[in-house]
């Protein structure tokens, strides 16, 4: 534990300007970004008597190493700056509010020439229009069903639209009507996006311009006696109607409003958002978080409004936000949620009426919410702390193993031999963390060496981390005969003062728009660069898929790098038998303990993640080409030649003049095709042995 007088700043070092601060732990990761508008001022609180501080601010600077700072111009920059730095360090000390699914959209391609309506999920494309998020994928279909009576758009894949263009014959939508069917050319691509604009304008909330003219064309058919199109309008005029019944009327006509509640207790925060949009509920959706900073109800609004909108532009941010509490700064905040819509929106507490009501069903929503997930949440977290318990007793650990990492090896035969690094932090996965290997240092099937390759090279990564940034000094050693640490880290010191940013100084942001430094791709990383790096941080607990002799190579790595101050353990598959170095019998671990279960997420998510590495490898070996070898010869000249001749089985029997025949293709090209065939030619045909058949060679151009 760090104590905060050894960073804390000189008096009148740090600026009174508005700006955002980071605090960073003993390996430089950033733990903790906050902004402020007057950086002395907030900084300090930070550094009075622990006694004073909140729990989980006590926890924050005493974990912390350091603190630095960047000024800015304006109170709207620190929101933008403390939003990006949030997003792209993940400090643990942070509210971050995390979807408990990917809610899907109801998407119109309007980019495309052809617009095209969809479900879709996760990250928002550009040229995109998006209505929702909705709860189910399901009642986006049935609605969309409903609707292209009416306004009927393409809904079909390119590949479907691709082939019912080059057929000329329409898929079974375009046959019975729910599609205008423009790869046949029914309809212009000017018509087809005039129904894809109408259909946008009735999602929007422009509903009662396309139900009045449905029943005034009904009422005239029947004039008319067109009774057969009267009825059509008619029921056309209904699906519509059932369409908007889905999202019942609960504001005013033409009212877009995102109402926010917030249910809490001391530990943990729900958010509920509804999303009203032509005054009606078009989405749901909800987020629970942790409260690991010192937080009241308008903080967690603040970042729940930084979380939902920091990624959006236009109309995607409504003209009204509604919510429980008023943001610190609400002028700041109502000026951001302006620039990124590109007009004015009313952040505000509904004080009266329909407004007021409809929040108040939000908050019974986020009440809901909270309870539900405390329920199934509770003997979770208490699990997870008894499991981990169990396994620093069980293993004669000082402290329960927060942060594990698990390495599998995985081959098929001896070939394509990989290897997995899973990490858990707090018993949880933290799937950001992982890595996988190649193994390099010999060909053929060996477990034991190569889990002693794999974790030889993982923490000698972790120890140039360490030297590269000055956290402890080598010792000078033979490096004949040890590795590069042979005798062990030795602490350098610990930072004793502020790491102001680039900007610290001046009024303006630092280089980039989002606070990063402008650093080349292949460029040194930099030392205040709080980045999760790939291998800075050491686990507590290092388990191995495997036996005696696979924690025996474990050991043996971080022996050799001079490293005694990390646990391994081996999980055995055979009797679930937990391995540790030098012991000649397996701890047992009983059946029922909730450490036997952690271990075995651990070393399953492991094996899980070596194998996907090795058959995704495999898959793409086998799909290469003897073609592949062709020194110059791209893609679109490896499929022309493929084209052209129809398989590699004919392209190998034909001669260097009918190779140059193919556009594109010289004399030089074709005889470096040729070899390379040649080179690879099939001693024999290959015969299925259950038939007696020969196996021709695969037209697709693979090997």
């Amino acid at each position: 534990m760090a104590d905060p007088s050894s960073y804390r700043p000189k008096p009148g070092q740090i600026p009174d300007s508005p700006g955002v601060y980071k605090f960073r732990d003993e390996h430089r990761r950033v733990i903790y970004v906050g902004k402020a508008k007057n950086l002395r001022q907030r900084v300090a609180n930070y550094f009075q008597d622990l006694a004073n501080l909140h729990p989980r601010t006590r926890t924050m600077v005493t974990t912390a190493a350091s603190v630095e700072w960047t000024v800015v111009s304006t109170e709207v920059e620190a929101l933008q700056l403390e939003y990006s730095w949030i997003k792209e360090f993940d400090p643990r000390f942070n509210v971050k509010y995390r979807d408990d699914k990917s809610y899907p959209y109801l998407a119109v391609t309007l980019n495309e020439e052809f617009p095209r309506v969809q479900v879709m999920r996760g990250a928002k494309k550009k040229g995109v229009r998006y209505f929702g998020p909705y709860g189910h994928a399901w009642a986006i279909r049935e609605t969309v069903d409903l609707m292209l009576r009416v306004f009927p758009v393409r809904t079909c894949s390119a590949g479907v639209f691709k082939n019912a263009a080059r057929t000329g014959r329409p898929c079974l939508l375009g046959y019975i009507g729910k599609c205008s069917a423009p790869c046949v050319g029914r309809v212009t691509p000017e018509e087809h996006r005039e129904l894809a604009e109408d259909f946008c304008d009735f999602m929007a909330g422009r509903t009662g311009t396309y139900i009045r003219r449905l029943e005034k064309d009904m009422m005239q058919a029947a004039e008319e006696m067109e009774y057969e199109r009267a009825a059509r309008l008619r029921d056309d005029a209904e699906a519509l109607k059932r369409a908007m019944e889905k999202s019942a009327v609960v504001l005013a006509d033409a009212t877009d409003a995102d109402l926010i509640a917030v249910a809490e207790d001391e530990l943990e925060a729900a958010l509920q958002i509804f999303h009203v949009r032509g005054g009606r509920v078009r989405g749901q959706r909800g987020w629970v978080t942790d409260k690991v900073e010192a937080v009241d109800t308008s903080g967690l609004v603040e970042h729940a409004l930084q979380q939902l909108y920091g990624a959006e532009r236009g109309d995607a941010v409504p003209k009204e936000v509604l919510v429980p509490a008023l943001p610190e700064d609400t002028e700041a905040v109502s000026q951001w949620l302006a620039e990124r819509r590109g007009s004015q929106v009313s952040l505000r507490i509904p004080q009266r009426g329909d407004k007021k009501d409809l929040m108040a069903t939000v908050q019974r929503n986020a009440q809901q919410a909270l309870g539900l997930h405390k329920t199934k949440r509770a003997s979770d977290l208490t699990t997870r702390s008894r499991a981990l318990e169990e396994i620093a007793e069980a293993l004669g650990l000082d402290t329960a193993p927060l942060r594990i990492e698990c390495y599998d090896i995985s081959h098929l035969q001896g070939d394509d031999v990989v290897a997995s690094m899973v990490v858990f932090e707090d018993g949880l996965a933290r799937k950001s963390e992982y890595r996988r290997f190649q193994i390099k240092g010999f060909e053929g099937q060996d477990d034991v060496r190569s889990m002693h390759e794999v974790i030889g090279r993982r923490f000698k990564r972790y120890l140039q981390e360490k030297e590269r940034t000055g956290e402890w000094e080598e010792q000078p050693t033979d490096t004949a005969t040890s590795g590069p640490a042979a005798t062990g880290p030795v602490p350098g010191p610990a930072a004793t003062g502020p790491v102001p940013g680039p900007a610290a100084t001046g009024p303006g942001l630092a280089p980039a728009a989002d606070g990063r430094p402008s650093v080349a791709e292949d460029a040194e990383p930099r030392e205040d660069d709080g980045r999760p790096k790939r291998f800075a941080y050491p686990p507590q607990l290092v388990v191995v898929d495997g036996g005696q002799p696979q924690v025996a190579a474990a050991k043996r790595a971080l022996d050799e790098l001079g490293i005694d101050d990390i646990a391994v353990c081996g999980l055995a598959k055979r009797l679930e038998e937990v391995w540790l170095p030098d012991d000649d019998d397996p701890v047992v671990l009983p059946r029922s303990s909730e450490g036997l279960y952690l271990l075995q997420r651990v070393r399953d998510e492991a094996h899980r993640f070596a194998i996907t590495y090795q058959r995704a490898k495999r898959a793409k070996r086998i799909r290469t080409s003897p073609l592949d070898d062709v020194s110059g010869l791209g893609e679109t000249r490896k499929q022309a030649l493929i084209k052209h001749f129809g398989s590699v089985k004919k392209l190998r029997q034909a001669t260097i003049d009918e190779i140059c025949e193919v556009p594109g293709i010289g004399r030089r090209t074709a005889e470096s095709v040729a070899a390379a065939l040649a080179s690879t030619a099939p001693a024999a045909p290959a015969v299925n042995t259950a038939t007696g058949e020969i196996i021709e060679e695969d037209d697709g151009g693979n090997s």
